[in-house]
């Protein structure tokens, strides 16, 4: 059997993920006839039905949803060895050193632990230069795996660490960070159950896999959105304790005592090979 390409699998999945191929081939830039024959050329080869239409439409059927699965994954693993071997060799920016890594880390959390970080490993004399990536609640993951990132900071339950290789680093606990003349924010201690039905003081919203769970609580997109709206009394989070470093004066911070602890890794793709990355794990694990 041959080899898939990628030209294939690009294909393959944005038929599957739109479902109609006239949608899918307005996205992909081309006709509909040529996008129906390279699917049906695809399925040829591996000798499988990946797609089932009639008129009232098309759906996948088991091998289709594997190979939806397994394509998208491959396709991120060949986006990102473009992503890294351009960086390695600063290709990504005129002028770049030939030397980086991008940090993903998690807007608003782990301040303390990512200045010592980068402090250290700078007095390393063969350090690469670090560019540090903000992202949102559960990004860092996808970061890592489409190459967007080489390394990232990653808080145990909330993000997966499936896939890659980590090292624990610092344990936590919870806090709320409410509006500092809310009478909850005169409270020693709260719970879980304290703040997760907060009348006029629903909890803060953040996308998951580009998603915004459902909820009466505002959607956020930054972090500065977010200190803004719980200084005019709007919402309520919930953030490691690390979190206290951007607190506004119009913020108070609250311990959980039933939240789970918040354990942060430093985590990086299992098959890196970077000596540059090798040499930041040390110093992170030293610290």
């Amino acid at each position: 059997m041959e080899m898939l390409e990628t030209r294939e699998l690009r294909y393959f999945i944005t038929v599957a993920e739109e479902l109609h191929f006239g949608r899918a081939a307005q996205r992909l830039g081309m006709a509909q006839p040529p996008l129906s024959r390279a699917i049906q050329q695809l399925e040829r080869r591996l000798g499988v039905c990946l797609l089932r239409r009639n008129r009232r439409g098309v759906w996948l059927t088991d091998a289709g949803e594997m190979l939806l699965h397994e394509g998208r994954a491959a396709l991120d693993a060949t986006t990102a060895a473009a992503r890294r071997t351009r960086r390695a060799a600063g290709a990504d920016r005129p002028g770049g050193p030939r030397s980086r890594l991008v940090l993903a880390v998690k807007a608003g959390a782990s301040h303390e632990l990512l200045h010592k970080l980068l402090d250290a490993y700078a007095a390393d004399p063969d350090a690469a230069e670090i560019e540090v990536l903000p992202s949102g609640t559960c990004e860092q993951d996808a970061m890592l795996r489409d190459g967007r990132a080489d390394v990232a900071l990653m808080h145990a339950p909330f993000n997966s660490l499936a896939g890659f290789d980590s090292e624990e680093l610092t344990t936590e606990g919870q806090i709320a960070i409410l509006p500092a003349g809310h009478p909850l924010a005169a409270h020693s201690t709260l719970t879980l159950d304290d703040v997760r039905d907060i009348p006029g003081l629903p909890l803060a919203r953040w996308p998951r896999n580009g998603t915004y769970p459902p909820g009466p609580g505002p959607e956020i997109h930054d972090l500065t959105q977010l200190a803004q709206l719980i200084a005019l009394g709007r919402t309520v989070a919930v953030f490691p304790d690390s979190a206290r470093a951007w607190l506004w004066a119009e913020h108070t911070a609250v311990p959980l005592t039933d939240a789970p602890p918040v354990v942060t890794h430093i985590a990086w793709p299992a098959h890196s090979r970077s000596l540059a990355l090798a040499g930041l794990v040390r110093t992170a694990t030293r610290l």
